[in-house]
């Protein structure tokens, strides 16, 4: 049995049964890029990683080697050129329906009421995927349904990401979200959110709809977790809201 460090690293506590130690302490080392702001000293790595510098140092060669990470001029770490191409193959290997359609699914679980996810096709949107609302009063669009870009959530999120000027896109660019009632039929109410891919494309928008009644303040939040949650499934990053 391989003896262990005299200093107990972060991968020890939360190790792969029957793995391999060293493979899981360069992973760990690794992760801790996911949560930094820029690029990390190998004294910053260590010490995070609760490793001897020498065998961080050990573990980044074998990661540089693979080009998951890169040391830069000035000896500080950032993540490597394979990175995006992981990112971009994790996300080839979902179809978009078995990503999309769960994520609805439980969004209307969670506020009982429609959600659909909307593409844009030149000029228009289209209603791509749809959950309906257990509710006998519910919005009436359906799949494969084309609607305007210019009015409702779903297409002003889709202008929005597009670079359109206004404050209202500034506004939904600002918060990653857009928040409507009466914008495209006066007695429905929208909550719409962006999808990004793994090249930072955007796919769509997630839509909550409702009779404008309905509309409630917790439903945004189940809204940008839901896009968010796909996002990150399509290997993508979600803006960060800023207000």
């Amino acid at each position: 049995m391989p003896k262990r460090p005299a200093r107990p690293s972060v991968a020890d506590h939360d190790a792969a049964p029957g793995g391999a130690a060293a493979v899981d302490r360069a992973l760990t080392l690794l992760k801790l890029f996911g949560g930094a702001s820029g690029p990390l000293q190998l004294s910053e790595l260590a010490d995070r990683a609760g490793l001897y510098k020498s065998t961080t140092l050990r573990l980044l060669a074998s990661l540089e080697h693979a080009q998951l990470i890169v040391r830069q001029a000035d000896g500080r770490y950032t993540l490597g050129p394979v990175v995006p191409w992981l990112h971009a193959a994790y996300a080839a290997s979902f179809s978009l329906e078995s990503v999309v359609m769960p994520a609805l699914r439980r969004l209307v679980d969670a506020t009982a009421e429609t959600a659909a996810f909307h593409v844009r096709q030149g000029d228009h949107r289209v209603c791509m995927y749809r959950v309906d609302s257990p509710q006998p009063v519910r919005e009436q669009v359906q799949v494969g349904d084309v609607m305007p870009l210019d009015s409702g959530a779903g297409g002003r999120v889709l202008l929005a990401y597009a670079g359109t000027p206004g404050p209202l896109y500034a506004s939904i660019r600002r918060n990653a979200v857009a928040v409507l009632s009466g914008d495209r039929v006066p007695d429905v109410a929208g909550i719409s959110s962006p999808v990004f891919d793994a090249a930072g494309v955007l796919v769509g928008a997630v839509t909550l709809v409702m009779p404008k009644e309905r509309l409630q303040d917790h439903q945004v939040s189940h809204v940008v977790d839901t896009a968010r949650a796909i996002t990150t499934r399509l290997g993508g990053q979600f803006p960060s809201p800023s207000a």
